[in-house]
């Protein structure tokens, strides 16, 4: 129970730490940026580095309380992702002229970084997938490598590839698939197909999410949800999420749907959930509704 209070409040922690770090008289935080201090005449060695060119920021992973560090010194960024750490790197006017290539992630304010947004950076520069959303049921999060498997027995159902393209035919094909998304895909948009959990089993049951098209502006939602959970609302209360999660977090201002002229769930589902058919195109010999639907005011 103390280990759960302790981390109970994720935001407090990480703001309580925030200040422990940055109150140091000999090391000071400020527009200009970390300044040396008691490093002042002396050679910078790493030990030195890791004590006084950074700061760290605690984040709660999955329970556990993990660091990621910040820091506008190169050597000290070199050495701290060569020790295997999280790095994010704090741009301002006293360093823009370093190279801070193979640093994915840089930050103008350090203070302003939340603690939602440390963790999530801290689960991209560790390979870890985000959580998403959650709904009442169900839990949608970044795909992983480690979800093939489960794809695989819900797209062994001839149903499911009656609409949707099949995986690849080896797993270990699909897998790396799988890898190169999350490093392209996830990396750079933000968002994707992601996993879809059954909330009580921990269960892969599905994925939903966004895409681009190409010869389209509009993101693309798109969904399956495996054969055993169809019929009992899981699709409709999953596409619902995501579709919130695109108005609110991703500031879409259309999504569409591209829908097989003969799919009719997924056309009762799109008109439940408001989209509205705009043209019918055929694809590849197949016939398709799209339909859009606009962010609400």
């Amino acid at each position: 129970m103390d280990d759960l209070n302790k981390i109970s409040n994720a935001e407090d922690l990480y703001k309580r730490a925030l200040l422990e770090s940055v109150w140091n008289p000999e090391r000071t935080w400020n527009k200009e940026g970390l300044s040396d201090g008691a490093l002042n005449g002396r050679a910078l060695n790493a030990e030195a580095l890791m004590a006084e060119a950074w700061i760290k920021i605690p984040v709660v992973v999955d329970g556990s309380e993990r660091a990621l560090y910040a820091t506008d010194k190169l050597q000290a960024a070199r050495e701290l992702k060569r020790r295997g750490e999280a790095v994010v790197v704090w741009l301002h006017e006293g360093n823009k002229g370093q190279d801070f290539g193979g640093f994915p992630y840089a930050v103008e304010d350090p203070g302003a970084l939340d603690a939602a947004y440390a963790e999530r950076v801290y689960r991209r520069l560790n390979k870890l997938p985000w959580k998403i959303l959650e709904t009442d049921r169900c839990v949608v999060r970044e795909t992983t490598s480690e979800d093939v498997d489960s794809f695989y027995r819900i797209y062994s159902d001839p149903e499911i590839t009656r609409y949707m393209e099949d995986l690849y035919p080896e797993i270990e094909q699909e897998k790396e698939y799988v890898r190169e998304y999350i490093d392209k895909v996830y990396a750079f948009y933000e968002f994707g197909v992601w996993t879809v959990l059954e909330k009580e089993s921990g269960e892969v049951m599905g994925r939903a999410g966004f895409s681009y098209r190409q010869g389209y502006d509009e993101p693309e939602i798109g969904y399956i949800i495996g054969v055993p959970w169809q019929r009992h609302g899981y699709a409709e209360e999953v596409c619902r999420a995501i579709l919130e999660y695109g108005w609110r977090e991703l500031h879409f201002e259309r999504v569409q749907a591209l829908v097989e002229t003969e799919n009719e769930p997924s056309l009762t589902l799109c008109d439940k959930l408001g989209f509205i058919a705009v043209e019918e195109l055929e694809i590849n010999g197949r016939g398709f509704f799209r339909l859009i639907q606009t962010a609400p005011p």
